[in-house]
């Protein structure tokens, strides 16, 4: 078959299917226009899935007649310009956009027009694009001093094949939404509006630049509960800096949808950030669950490149390894900062729980109330229950504790409910620790508790005197790909830090000479195998790590204190104090709570006193 040129048509509706995949991408692209022009107010419109129409309005800095008949040619862009030897760098681009692509491959398949007008010009002008025809520039009404209006209509009529591949209209116009969130999330000091259908679905003010307003704005779109349970990011290495909020490992979700990476304000998606995610919260979640996070990274434009995909949604880092340890560095540095603080959307749950009407209350058994029977109060149960009349576990007056002789003055004691934990009053159920603060109650899970410290005890220990190791009597031989051979050879040092020995056996195969004595009798092909795969995929050998972790907790929760056991208001209290000086105690090793706080006011409303 003989070699043909396309016509020209043809090449553009072809690259139109690169750049613009769904109604979604023609919104990044002009979205992104719109910010390289130094918009401050954008309003985005869309009906029926973005397929019939779809207008961005901004306040920019607008274009001129000239600049309109230059934009809808393909690779005509203002954001590139030469250096001094006439050379054009795509190796450090500071823009959003660079390509010079969006415009004329939406105008090839689509019905395109942009109404412009330069700040200071008498008149405004359109230029109308219909299936890759250009009409003329010609003068026209435009509303504001200055900015765009870029107008599609019937998006893909020209390429009627790729309609028949566009999803339903709702949920096009779902991932529509979702684009302009991301957006919104990466430029907090931009009004968004988006409209879809007619009705408003976002609306989202500026906010001050910087983390406050940056916080308000993620609030917004993710959730108040976000805010209430957000900890703060900053930490830079290596004129890299890593900026944003991470979620407490007790507020998770069921899926990684809440997690948002940003690299010099551009919305990406990188495998990158999961296997950073996954490193940082290996300690406080279990594998089905997923934190919520968006974190910004500064970067300089000369280590990443962003000229790797059509849709500009993917960036390649030259030192990815450098990247990800400063998304796991930051983030753990964040964590350890949170003490140890739990969610605030566990609290809230339990008032809910409280609440008349609640289907899940059912009426007290009768081992659950020492006076309660299936038919009432009994007439003669006891007045006083034990524990009720003993000293509490409250600093009291140290003449009654008999700490200090009658008569004698001195400072008043410290009172332990102004410890941010409180005092313990009372244990429930052998299982459940009531603790007083100045403004509430605390509720504590005993074992949950004890088992997170024993854990981050073990941790420590581990840490400081390193992984013991177990020499295998028959050294095992395992084969894998030549790749994934010298990978996990290229990480031996590291791997030995963690207590196995590996060393090459030829082409694609490695010897496993000791493994760690945590795991005891363990299966060496499939930890080496897992190994190599969070190598590839990661960059990190997390699989021994959430081994050795999985057997310190198992270890932990043999150790601790099991439900069920009467503990002492001393050993309440001292479990108390511990818990606020370890770092996050707030949480089980599966990202549960250890503790529910309960505001004063919460317990009032319930009662009707507020």
């Amino acid at each position: 078959m003989p070699i043909r040129r396309l016509p020209l048509e043809t090449v553009n509706r072809i690259a139109a299917g690169e750049v613009v995949e769904r109604p979604a991408s023609a919104v990044k692209e002009l979205v992104e226009n719109a910010l390289d022009a130094g918009a401050r107010v954008l309003e985005i419109q869309a009906d029926g899935g973005g397929l019939t129409r779809i207008l961005v309005a901004d306040d920019g800095s607008g274009l001129s007649a000239d600049d309109l008949a230059l934009a809808v040619e393909r690779h005509a862009t203002s954001k590139l310009g030469p250096d001094s030897a006439g050379d054009y760098d795509l190796l450090n681009i500071s823009t959003l956009g660079f390509r010079g692509e969006a415009l004329p491959s939406i105008g090839s398949v689509a019905r395109l027009s942009i109404t412009a007008r330069v700040a200071g010009d008498a008149e405004a002008h359109v230029i109308r694009v219909d299936g890759g025809r250009v009409d003329p520039v010609a003068p026209a009404a435009f509303p504001g001093p200055h900015g765009a209006r870029v107008e599609i209509r019937d998006l893909f009529y020209a390429t009627p094949a790729r309609l028949k591949f566009m999803k339903s209209e709702r949920t096009e116009a779902m991932a529509i939404a979702e684009e302009i969130k991301r957006q919104a999330m990466a430029h907090e000091a931009v009004s968004f509006t988006l409209d879809i259908d007619g009705r408003r679905i976002l609306r989202l003010p500026a906010e001050a630049a910087g983390p406050e307003g940056r916080l308000a704005r993620l609030s917004a779109i993710m959730g108040r509960d976000f805010a209430q349970n957000a900890l703060a990011v900053d930490y830079e290495r290596e004129g890299v800096r890593l900026t944003g909020f991470a979620g407490l490992p007790t507020f998770n979700r069921g899926n990684s949808a809440h997690q948002y990476l940003f690299v010099n304000g551009r919305p990406v998606r990188d495998r990158l950030l999961q296997g950073a995610l996954r490193g940082a919260y290996a300690d406080f979640l279990a594998r089905d669950r997923h934190p919520l996070t968006a974190l910004y990274l500064e970067v300089s434009p000369a280590l990443v490149d962003v000229n790797v995909h059509p849709a500009k949604t993917e960036v390649r880092f030259r030192d990815p390894s450098l990247v990800r340890g400063l998304i796991v560095g930051g983030l753990r540095h964040a964590l350890a900062g949170a003490g140890h603080r739990a969610s605030t959307t566990a609290a809230d749950d339990a008032m809910s729980h409280f609440r008349p009407g609640f289907s899940g209350y059912s009426p007290p058994r009768a081992e659950g109330f020492s006076a309660w029977t299936m038919g009432g109060w009994q007439a003669n149960a006891p007045q006083t229950l034990p524990g009720l009349t003993d000293v509490s576990a409250r600093a009291e007056d140290l003449v009654q504790t008999g700490m200090a002789e009658p008569g004698a003055t001195g400072p008043a004691p410290f009172d332990p409910v102004d410890f941010p934990l409180g005092a313990a009053r009372a244990q429930v159920h052998e299982t459940y620790i009531v603790a007083q603060t100045r403004d509430g109650m605390i509720v504590v899970d005993q074992h949950a508790a004890h088992e997170r410290l024993v854990y981050e005890r073990m941790k420590a220990e581990m840490a400081e005197g390193g992984v013991a190791r177990q020499v295998l009597l028959l050294p095992e031989v395992v084969e894998l790909d030549p790749a994934e051979a010298d990978r996990v050879i290229a990480r031996a040092e590291e791997l030995r830090g963690l207590g196995l020995v590996v060393e090459p056996f030829g082409p694609g195969a490695i010897l496993v000479r000791e493994t760690p004595a945590l795991l005891g009798e363990t299966d060496v092909q499939g930890l080496v195998r897992d190994i190599a795969d969070d190598l590839a995929e990661n960059g990190q050998a997390l699989a021994l790590k959430e081994r050795l972790e999985e057997v310190c907790s198992t270890m932990a929760c043999h150790g601790s204190v099991r439900a069920g056991r009467r503990l002492t208001a001393p050993e309440m209290n001292a479990l108390l104090r511990q818990m606020e000086a370890t770092p996050h105690s707030g949480q089980c090793n599966h990202g549960r709570p250890t503790y529910v706080e309960l505001k004063l006011a919460d317990i009032e409303r319930l009662f009707g006193r507020r």
